[in-house]
């Protein structure tokens, strides 16, 4: 439905897209990924004749679009813009009602009722009908443009920033509808700065970085390429959402190089939370043995973190205990946090300082370091601060 080959735009001397290549098909949701600046939103009205390119072509269901009036654009595709700003006081409806212009003549101005009173039910505003749009919400005032959109009858949906102005629910309602729009047979590109959204609700991600696709495919994918950390100059840990079961990325502000390793022994949420604090804070680090499936293995797959994992319900054999052994005393700190797994290398703990952490346990009591007794590291900070103390012993 939607192909660009080779596009690219300036702006002047500066060029804004950069040999683009480009296919939506109907059926399709992807999404439109970058940071601010990278050519999105050009992208967006290049597609739908607003900008032409300098070079390349742009073709709307085969039909180039340099070669169709603005009637026939719209007609085939409907673009819901990040500005919700209407510089007209109109109702509501009447600004729905505008999305019927492509399909209208000159001299018949019809009552083309239902696809009007349709886009308002999907949208869920029809309440809003009769209100003046400039008493809107920035929130309100989106959806009733994806209403209007709606009621082109597009064969398919441009949307920039389609979440930008909306509150949680609405994020969710929104995206939800155009996934089942492009259920009914559209396609679908929407830029979205959300990256979470973008992986749950999207079939393919695009990632645009000063004015090239660096990295398409699916979610998962895309969100996991160096490009994406890249693209946002900052570090990303990409998990799987325990509710959802899509990516979620979790940006880092300067994650530290600690030029420290770090072996964390055990399972369970102690060693999980112990990993994830140990990894933010830049430390270098491995975990096992742990059982398959465990929430620590499932982080260190995340995060792509050397581990050594065993069968679930089943004591690790002697190779995966060598394996995880020899991984602490490559290590130069040692982080038992118990469970299944934490005594596998606590025989050759001395070549390395051992930290006991009962991250998920406060209520431990004593633990040893050293060969010495103390209370057990229950806080995250004290934790990073407790390794980096025996590192500069």
């Amino acid at each position: 439905m939607i192909r660009l080959d080779g596009v690219g735009l300036s702006f002047g001397d500066v060029p804004v897209l950069d040999g683009v290549d480009l296919r939506v098909e109907p059926g399709e949701f992807v999404g439109l990924v970058g940071p601010n600046g990278a050519g999105k939103t050009t992208l967006l009205r290049t597609i739908n004749g607003a900008l032409d390119p300098d070079r390349g072509e742009v073709r709307l269901d085969d039909s180039r679009v340099g070669d169709l009036g603005a009637r026939a654009v719209s007609r085939r595709v409907a673009t819901v813009p990040q500005d919700t700003h209407v510089g007209f006081s109109f109702r509501a409806e009447q600004i729905v009602e505008m999305g019927r212009t492509p399909h209208r003549s000159r001299w018949n101005w019809g009552d083309d009722h239902d696809p009007v009173e349709t886009a308002l039910e999907r949208t869920e505003t029809t309440h809003l009908r009769d209100r003046r749009v400039d008493d809107l919400s920035g929130g309100e005032r989106q959806r009733i443009l994806l209403a209007r959109a709606l009621a082109q009858e597009p064969s398919a949906l441009l949307l920039d920033e389609p979440t930008a102005s909306l509150d949680v629910n609405h994020q969710v309602s929104v995206l939800g509808l155009v996934a089942d729009l492009v259920d009914d047979g559209r396609a679908a590109l929407a830029a979205i700065h959300d990256l979470d959204l973008a992986a749950r609700f999207c079939d393919r991600l695009t990632l645009l970085h000063e004015g090239q696709i660096r990295v398409r495919g699916h979610p998962e994918r895309v969100l996991n390429d160096s490009s994406l950390s890249a693209a946002f100059d900052t570090d990303a840990a990409v998990t799987t959402n325990p509710v959802t079961g899509t990516p979620t990325v979790a940006a880092l502000d300067g994650r530290p190089d600690r030029d420290c390793r770090v072996h964390v022994a055990g399972s369970g949420e102690g060693a999980a939370a112990a990993l994830r604090t140990l990894w933010r804070a830049g430390f270098e680090v491995t975990v096992g043995p742990a059982p398959e499936g465990d929430v620590v293995s499932v982080l260190a797959e995340q995060l792509d973190v050397e581990a050594v994992t065993a069968p679930a319900f089943r004591s690790p054999d002697e190779s995966l205990r060598v394996a995880a052994r020899d991984l602490a005393r490559a290590a130069d700190v040692l982080v038992v946090t118990g469970g299944p797994g934490s005594d596998a290398v606590g025989g050759d703990s001395a070549s390395a300082p051992r930290i006991d952490a009962t991250l998920a346990n406060p209520a431990t009591a004593a633990a040893r370091v050293d060969g010495g007794e103390r209370d057990a590291v229950e806080d995250e900070a004290e934790l990073v601060d407790a390794v980096l103390a025996e590192v500069q012993q």
